[in-house]
């Protein structure tokens, strides 16, 4: 009894939870004041891989994640190679006469743009003093950026949700009903999913349930319009707006951004996750609409002219992504940055299939190659991480709108519609991280080569 009750005291420490948490402050000792860069190999090694799993933490891509590791390890006079999934890094640091290997893993992806800067700060600044700080100064750091709370309550999430699917259903083709209705669905709908979040309820539970929670809200305010000011029923067809919160933006552009730079397995990783949250998304979205006979019919003609249509995709476009942004935890005169991006680049893509013979695939490669150029001249001289800027100016582009539709008509057999919206998706989805891919190429000398 005597061994099992020490036994017992040794391990009260150690963490409960399926994902199990690293005690970093007894990894490392809470009074280590060795200067980091005289550290032994394997602590040198936790200091690096620390690094890379909060930046994989905050949803960027394998290419970023081991730029910082490498940043890193250079200061610290080791060579680092590491393997980088969606939510686990294996990796391996040597030094002249030895090498350890680790692997660390994180509970869930998500995307937190304000960390990813305190982040890429702190890189910025080990590179400057790191060989100058002990091991209990540089985690201190980390414990700081860390235990930093998000910006934003589940309350206000809503709010930017509203804002962006009410200014994205303007841009499909919807007018003040739809904008209304979406307003209202989206915003507690996106509340739902962050205050389930934010009591660490699974991914997919969160996200049925908001989902579930916008198109419901949507049928009953539109229902109860139709019932009090005898409105069109056509404007029932604007219920997908109040779901497009959904849409994975971040996981989307940075598979095809890893991919590009032949980190496949985090490139694949993201797709398949970023798939799946749609085909959940999608599918609540289908089951709701089948049994309220919600149908994604044509949004009702505006009437407006092409000037004026121009004039308000301007706006429509900033609020759409200052909203996004907001809800990937930016600050707001971050949010407000990657807003006037796209603005612009959304405003030219959406003129150039209007008023060209441009197909949209291609109209999208063009917009987001404005936002990644964009973004490149904002970075050099404000700091904003590239990525921060250019996935929130570019979510607006994501067709949202097709893929809801190729899944009903799917769903109800109508295949040779459902196919179609499905290709047409699936080629703008491609177009978009391409247009990105050549802005790095031409703004980042750092990223233009595969060594």
């Amino acid at each position: 009894m005597t061994e099992q009750s020490d036994l017992t005291k040794k391990t009260l420490h150690l963490s409960n939870k399926n994902h199990m948490e690293i005690p970093w402050a007894k990894v490392i000792g809470d009074q280590n004041t060795t200067p980091a860069i005289n550290s032994s190999l394997s602590e040198k090694a936790a200091i690096i891989g620390r690094v890379g799993i909060i930046m994989l933490s905050c949803g960027t891509g394998a290419w970023r994640v081991r730029d910082s590791m490498n940043t890193i390890a250079r200061i610290l006079g080791v060579t680092c190679s590491t393997d980088i999934g969606l939510v686990t890094i294996e990796y391996t640091c040597f030094d002249e006469h030895h090498s350890v290997t680790n692997s660390l893993s994180l509970a869930s992806s998500g995307v937190n743009t304000d960390k990813l800067a305190e982040m890429e700060y702190f890189v910025q600044a080990f590179e400057q003093e790191g060989a100058f700080l002990s091991i209990k100064e540089v985690h201190h750091m980390l414990n700081k950026i860390t235990k930093k709370p998000t910006n934003y309550r589940p309350w206000f999430l809503g709010l930017a949700a509203a804002m962006a699917c009410s200014a994205f259903v303007f841009l499909l083709g919807g007018g003040p009903i739809e904008m209304l209705c979406s307003f209202c669905g989206a915003g507690l709908g996106n509340w739902t999913r962050a205050t389930l979040n934010s009591k660490h309820m699974t991914l997919f539970a969160g996200l049925a349930a908001g989902v579930a929670v916008a198109c419901f809200v949507y049928l009953v305010i539109s229902r109860g319009l139709e019932l009090a000011f005898a409105i069109n029923v056509g404007h029932e067809a604007g219920y997908i707006g109040a779901m497009l919160f959904a849409i994975p933006g971040f996981p989307f552009i940075t598979s095809g951004l890893d991919i590009a730079k032949s980190d496949m397995r985090s490139g694949i990783e993201r797709l398949v996750h970023a798939v799946t949250i749609i085909l959940v998304a999608t599918l609540v979205g289908w089951i709701v609409a089948l049994a309220s006979d919600l149908k994604p019919d044509q949004f009702i003609p505006l009437g407006l002219s092409p000037l004026a249509v121009m004039l308000l995709r301007l706006p429509a476009s900033f609020v759409g992504v200052f909203g996004f942004s907001i809800m990937f935890n930016s600050p707001k005169k971050m949010a407000a940055t990657a807003g006037l991006i796209g603005a612009i680049a959304n405003t030219l893509r959406l003129e150039l299939v209007d008023l060209s013979p441009i197909p949209p695939a291609a109209a999208a490669f063009f917009g987001a190659l404005a936002a990644g150029l964009m973004a490149s001249f904002i970075h050099k001289r404000m700091g904003y991480p590239r990525i921060t800027l250019t996935v929130p100016s570019i979510v607006i582009m994501v067709p949202g709108l097709y893929m809801y539709r190729a899944m009903y008509y799917i769903g109800v057999g109508t295949i040779g519609s459902g196919a179609q919206w499905l290709v047409n998706a699936v080629m703008i989805v491609l177009f978009l991280p391409l247009g990105l891919i050549v802005a790095r190429i031409l703004m980042d000398p750092d990223w233009r080569y595969s060594g």
